[in-house]
């Protein structure tokens, strides 16, 4: 009986140890963003116009540039060009990070076609081809990993099965660069508000981020900052969990003024909170 448990013990390890190990959590804990599986999945493969053939300058200054350390080892994020091709293992991250921020600021959905790299530049359009079963998926770079020496690419669960790698959990792959992603063509569509920078009071604030690091906070604070006229601070708060950085939406004079704004932009995953203004 003994030999039976230790055997079951064993496959059960060797198929964790197939998954994604990311090395580094640095994602907030928060429930907060819990993202339902989408009507259409966006392929960037399907509409060339998703994405441009040349990197903008203001993303190659960008702090998610910045080299950064992990584990003792020092990452240069690196520009690259169309074309060019990498070849390594891939691994595939769910459930364990679904609703939880990536390097970039956005919330990640394990549904969305997207990967994680270590120095591609963020919103680089990447071709995944598994070599061992020749199909392919594209993403978009969103996040940083994984952290483990023999793995290039870290992909989305949708993108994962899509090149039938969900069972073995690692696969070898070719990567190649296709583009880099634009701005977007359509965006939430809401009653602007006409304020100054100076006119940001309110009592009602929107949560729209909560990061364990600080880099991540501030990244999107510079990203929404002064959105339609509100303005974003980052709430340095320390709980059961440790050291959190919230980054909220405020100027909101009511609460529903803020849930009429969170239900028609893209903030419709954050929560609504009263704030003292200083």
């Amino acid at each position: 009986m003994s030999k039976i448990i230790s055997l079951i013990v064993i496959i059960a390890i060797l198929f964790l140890s197939g998954c994604s190990t990311r090395g580094v959590k640095s994602y907030s804990k928060s429930k907060t963003y819990k993202y339902e599986k989408p009507h259409k999945i966006i392929t960037y493969s399907e509409d060339k116009s998703a994405y441009r053939t040349t990197m903008q300058d203001k993303y190659r200054t960008h702090p998610t540039m910045n080299p950064y350390t992990v584990f003792g080892k020092r990452y240069y994020p690196e520009d690259v060009s169309v074309g060019d091709e990498f070849s390594g293992n891939a691994s595939w991250y769910g459930p364990d990070f679904h609703g939880k921020s990536t390097s970039n600021g956005e919330t990640y959905n394990m549904y969305d076609m997207t990967a994680a790299h270590k120095t591609l530049p963020m919103n680089t359009i990447v071709k995944v081809t598994n070599k061992r079963n020749g199909l392919t998926t594209v993403v978009r770079i969103n996040d940083r990993g994984p952290f483990v020496a023999s793995r290039i690419i870290d992909l989305s669960n949708t993108a994962a099965k899509k090149i039938d790698m969900i069972g073995a959990g690692t696969a070898p792959v070719k990567i190649e660069i296709l583009g880099f992603y634009g701005d977007k063509s359509k965006k939430p569509t809401y009653k602007k508000r006409k304020l100054s920078r100076g006119s940001v009071a309110g009592d009602f604030a929107l949560q729209i981020a909560s990061f364990s690091r600080i880099d991540g906070a501030l990244l999107t604070q510079e990203n929404h900052d002064y959105t339609d006229g509100y303005r974003t601070i980052i709430k340095d708060v320390e709980n059961d969990n440790g050291r959190v950085f919230k980054v909220l939406l405020k100027g909101f004079k009511t609460e529903e003024e803020a849930r009429e704004y969170k239900n028609n932009s893209e903030f419709k995953n954050a929560f609504i909170v009263r704030i003292n203004n200083d």
